[in-house]
């Protein structure tokens, strides 16, 4: 706007300039401005008053002239008339042209005012046009950002809002003077607020990724054990081409090398497909703000408080419900495996520390939920499955770099209950056959069930299969083979709990041995023991002879458990103190057999009916002792038949010495108190009886040395000389079996027909 002009307060220095100007377009030139000034300013008056006096004191000047010089005065007047009619007409005119200036002045005013308001009114919206682009651009930059919030683009609406604080909201604010000043301010107020809304919006899509992953943990697990099923698999397959990679489990740097064929991304899949992007956004975001370590504390608490409603209150582990433990597993194990993938992308994010305490959090309540679990399961094969689920979990997480400890340390509580379970089972089995069998030896109708039989028993017959003839009998009793399948099915679930992962064989190994020789010993020797007490001879013979095979059982096993058993297990021979067991008590059973044929024979002897001093003599002996020799034949053709030979032997040996002890007993009796002849006749007639049947018998010149005392004393008797018995000499030639008690004693009670000793 143009500057106005000084106002003029006083025009008496202005009037004689006017006036007295050298030309009249300079007259006009200085007379215009101040008509204008006082035309403007309302001051015409002054300007009329200050020409008035400029009038007056020049016509004083005039008159003081006039005085002085007439002539000149009157010239002068008379110019001066000339100048003052053309002042007076000039006068008019300028009061004229002052009417014809005022009103151009003040319309010139007018539109001066017009021009000056417009100008004012263009540079204001042009200021205004400025400011509002340029805030335009900040609300732009302001929207754009929300707008990338919109679009969950947080980390670019992060830079947006950075961008907009250093391009103008900054430059604009430190401008003070600047028109949009106050809105910069108001923006920059709002940016923390703003930068606050992004972090929290980041967060809730976080949660959200943190729900989805969480959900699909589970799934994640199911892929992972499945992936892991797949590699033993493929590991079993390459051990039956080299059986030397047996030595190399599931996880061993040959394995993996052997299966890098077989590359699987467990995260990333054509069944599922772990994004990551949301947490690598949103830690970002947050270290964008310098805010990584509250981040990496909420995130640290949101992964405790999922892992925490990933673990059920208990589980079932019924047969019925298997998927229990297997959920849990298969959830437990996805969520490790993110927690694992997270750390190796993010290391800053997830310490390792971080990550194991909650591996060891979570294997912990398993342990703890399958511990209470497992007081209900009575089933082995129960117990065989959730191992199973165990190991597939221990190799599966340890292929992740977990540590599996506590639970390979669980699983040997595992197999003590798996081994209790199946012993309490077998046990029940054994006690059943035992208590079930017929104690006779086992027919055989075809080669088919000969070959079954021998193939599960241990037993090695004398005669090839393709030499016997059928039906056949063999030796033991019908409880051996079955006892021998329940052994090696014993032996097989025992080795099966072995089977993919178990770190601890040689516990198996002992757990074993002890269990089979607890079996052994309790359930079959001790049973077929207690049943020695029956009184049937055939059920004790036969119980001798499943000893006998039970020990030679005990033997084959104990070079079993040798070849068996694992290479961190103890070396050197290997004892079942079973097989001293059925030795031992093979001894209890030959002296029960003793005991019963002894009892018969002390039955049959007790029912002779002997006159001692009968008046004439037998011609026949004594049906006692035909008997007796008939049921020695019996026994030894028929019910000790399926003994061994050394056995046998023995037991004729033991009964032929106990029958001639009781026969020698019957004249020594204290109710005897004469024999005669007669009665030593017949006693003579009973022991050649008995002497004939022997010397039929196999061996029978060694059995017949249990008859020599009884035949020595007949003879002593019958003998016409009993002096020869007190002669040392003789009496050890003729009668060095008889007792020296004894004879003495029956050569009191004989006497003759007569009555004469």
């Amino acid at each position: 706007m143009p500057r106005r002009p000084p106002a003029v307060d006083d025009y008496a220095s202005s009037v004689p300039n006017v006036i007295l100007a050298s030309t009249d377009s300079d007259f006009v030139d200085q007379l215009i401005p101040v008509l204008k000034d006082a035309t403007h300013s309302n001051r015409t008056p002054v300007l009329t008053q200050c020409l008035n006096r400029y009038y007056e004191d020049r016509e004083a000047d005039i008159e003081r002239i006039g005085l002085t010089k007439h002539e000149e005065f009157l010239d002068s007047v008379h110019r001066l008339q000339h100048v003052r009619e053309g002042t007076v007409t000039l006068t008019a005119e300028i009061l004229k042209l002052n009417q014809s200036i005022q009103s151009s002045t003040e319309k010139l005013a007018e539109q001066k005012g017009a021009l000056v308001n417009t100008k004012a009114v263009r540079q204001n919206i042009a200021d205004a046009s400025n400011a509002l682009k340029d805030s335009l651009k900040i609300l732009h930059a302001v929207n754009n950002a929300h707008d990338l919030v919109r679009r969950k683009k947080y980390y670019p609406a992060l830079k947006s809002l950075e961008d907009l604080q250093n391009e103008y909201l900054v430059p604009t604010i430190q401008n003070r003077y600047a028109t949009q000043h106050r809105l910069a301010d108001v923006i920059q107020k709002s940016i923390p607020a703003s930068q606050k809304a992004i972090a929290e919006a980041a967060m809730t899509d976080l949660n959200t990724w943190l729900f989805r992953i969480r959900e699909t943990s589970q799934f994640l697990g199911e892929v992972a054990f499945y992936h892991t099923e797949l590699r033993r698999s493929r590991q079993r397959t390459r051990v039956e081409v080299d059986p030397f990679l047996a030595n190399f489990k599931l996880n061993s740097a040959i394995e993996l090398v052997s299966d890098e064929n077989e590359e699987f991304d467990v995260l990333d899949n054509e069944e599922l497909r772990v994004d990551f992007s949301p947490l690598f956004e949103t830690l970002h975001i947050h270290e964008a703000l310098g805010q990584t370590d509250k981040f990496r504390s909420e995130y640290a608490a949101t992964r405790r408080q999922q892992k925490d409603l990933l673990l059920p209150s208990s589980i079932d582990l019924s047969a019925e419900d298997e998927a229990s433990l297997s959920s849990l597993l298969e959830g437990i194990a996805g969520f490790s495996i993110i927690e694992k993938a997270t750390m190796r992308r993010v290391p800053h994010l997830r310490s390792a520390a971080d990550v194991e305490e909650l591996w060891e959090s979570m294997c912990s309540a398993a342990i703890n939920l399958t511990s209470k679990a497992l007081n209900s399961v009575n089933n082995a094969e129960v117990l065989l499955k959730i191992k199973g689920f165990i190991a597939l979990f221990i190799q599966t997480m340890e292929g992740w770099g977990y540590t599996v400890s506590m639970l390979d340390s669980f699983l040997l509580t595992l197999f003590d209950k798996y081994a209790e379970l199946l012993k309490r089972r077998f046990s029940e089995d054994f006690q059943e056959i035992v208590s079930t069998d017929d104690y006779m030896p086992m027919a055989i109708n075809s080669p088919e069930e000969y070959e079954k039989v021998v193939n599960v028993s241990w037993f090695t017959q004398e005669k090839p299969a393709d030499e016997i003839t059928f039906p056949c009998v063999l030796p033991f009793s019908q409880m051996y083979p079955l006892c021998c399948i329940d052994i090696r099915n014993f032996l097989n679930q025992f080795y099966f709990f072995s089977d993919d992962h178990f770190q601890h064989p040689n516990v198996i190994d002992e757990t074993l041995k002890k269990s089979l020789d607890e079996l052994l010993t309790e359930k079959v020797c001790k049973s077929l023991v207690e049943r020695l007490s029956s009184q049937y001879l055939g059920q004790i013979v036969q119980i001798l002879i499943n000893l006998e095979h039970f020990e030679i059982a005990c033997q084959e096993l104990e070079q079993l458990l040798i070849r068996a058993r694992s290479s961190t297990s103890a070396g050197g021979p290997l004892k079942l103190s079973a097989t001293e067991h059925f030795r031992n008590n093979k001894k209890t059973a030959e002296k029960r057999i003793f005991e019963l044929v002894n009892s018969k024979i002390d039955d049959l002897v007790d029912t002779a009916e002997y006159d001692w001093t009968a008046p004439t003599v037998m011609s026949e002996p004594s049906n006692y002792m035909q008997t007796l020799t008939r049921y020695l034949s019996n026994i030894m053709g028929s019910t000790l038949l399926g003994l061994p030979r050394e056995i046998k032997e023995l037991i004729y040996f033991d009964a032929l010495s106990h029958t001639a002890n009781k026969i020698l007993a019957l004249p020594l009796s204290p109710e005897v108190k004469h024999i005669n002849p007669n009665g030593v006749t017949a006693l003579a007639q009973d022991v050649q009886y008995l002497t004939e049947f022997v010397d039929s018998l196999e061996n029978g010149q060694m059995l017949r040395e249990n008859l020599d005392e009884l035949q020595q004393t007949i003879n002593l008797l019958q003998s016409d000389n009993h002096d020869e018995f007190f002669d040392i000499s003789s009496r050890n030639k003729k009668y060095g079996r008889v007792d020296a008690l004894n004879g003495p004693t029956l050569l009191e009670k004989y006497c003759l027909l007569d009555g004469r000793p």
